[in-house]
């Protein structure tokens, strides 16, 4: 009623003089009441329809990003995608640097540098121009292709020293660690997108569909940053290969009467054996799943370091007892607790 006919209601009320605590009892009121109602309820569906409209545009994003990283947690080869990378950074780069006026006037120089950022360039400029006939020879299609083939010869070669194993592993962790950065980021780019988007209307524009394709640049945007920097990462990172521990050769000399001796002693610890085996079975079904750490393969900047991996978990609850249990790595303690769930503070003596 205060937003919808409170006017009507307020003068009826005034006009017959009826107190604030006598009820209301008025089949006119009662169906201004009923249509206020519908019109709150109505309001509050469009609001509810658009902001899932909104949600609509996340969640297409999220399910193409999502479905990307299912696949490299799963260890699928991601040779031939890598490669489509290389070709997408280098064209692109190779087409922002074309893109106006004649060969004379591109500045070559400087596109070498950046593409030296993003891998080793072993082919010259000079090379180039010779290959073409001269600088004013060289058109945007032939250095394109020299500069894709340079690309595709310097990943051979990075595979050549690593080993194909090895350079699917880090393909995998590389294109996992940029895919979660970027995706990171892009939530927070497409939140403070929503925060103002609304003021598009004042211009007389959708604010919908203003959101629609400014979060498809920013989702575009986001991709073609995933290529670089997989292609960048994968050329600079650091491998290390952790290499397999030397069998035994043989065993040391025993007696036979320490033999004996070794094999009664065991003997009654074989329930203790099968307790271990018991916990060794747990161990490996907990590890099951993590294929990253087994492989042996260490990527600096893509991998947590020893020293950088978090350490357990801590937390304290109310326990049964109205006690306060902190957990810690390797011990409990607990600790006296008043009856709101506080921790008492202890005095110093």
């Amino acid at each position: 009623m205060r937003l919808f006919n409170a006017a009507l209601v307020d003068r009826f009320m005034t006009t017959a003089g009826m107190e604030d605590d006598v009820p209301i009892e008025s089949k006119m009121v009662t169906n201004s009441i009923q249509k206020a109602q519908g019109s709150v309820e109505a309001q509050n569906y469009e609001i509810r329809k658009t902001v899932l409209k909104y949600d609509d545009v996340m969640n297409r994003q999220r399910q193409v990003i999502y479905e990307e990283r299912r696949a490299v947690l799963e260890g699928e080869d991601l040779h031939e995608q890598l490669r489509m990378f290389v070709n997408d950074v280098v064209g692109s780069y190779v087409d922002a640097a074309t893109a106006e006026g004649f060969a004379a006037d591109w500045d070559l120089e400087r596109l070498w540098e950046a593409l030296r950022q993003v891998y080793p360039v072993g082919i010259t400029i000079e090379q180039v121009e010779d290959l073409a006939g001269g600088r004013q020879a060289i058109s945007a299609a032939v250095l394109r292709e020299q500069l894709m083939s340079d690309a595709h010869h310097a990943y051979d070669q990075r595979e050549e020293a690593l080993g194909s194993d090895t350079m699917r592993e880090v393909e995998r962790r590389v294109v996992l660690s940029v895919l979660d950065r970027k995706w990171r980021e892009h939530l927070y780019e497409m939140d403070y997108l929503q925060e103002g988007i609304g003021l598009r209307a004042m211009a007389q524009r959708d604010p919908l569909i203003e959101y629609q394709r400014e979060g498809l640049q920013l989702f575009e945007a986001m991709m073609e940053a995933i290529k670089e920097e997989s292609v960048s990462h994968l050329f600079s990172v650091e491998v290390q290969v952790a290499q397999p521990a030397a069998p035994a050769v043989g065993a040391a000399p025993m007696s036979v009467g320490d033999l004996v001796g070794g094999l009664a002693a065991a003997a009654p610890g074989d329930s203790a054996v099968a307790s271990g085996a018991d916990h060794t079975g747990a161990a490996a079904d907990d590890e099951s799943g993590r294929s990253f750490a087994r492989s042996g393969v260490q990527v600096s900047g893509v991998d947590l370091q020893d020293g950088q991996r978090p350490a357990a978990l801590r937390y304290s609850a109310p326990g049964e007892d109205g006690h306060v249990v902190e957990t810690e790595p390797q011990r409990t303690v607990e600790r006296q607790a008043d009856r709101r769930g506080k921790k008492v503070k202890r005095k110093r003596r």
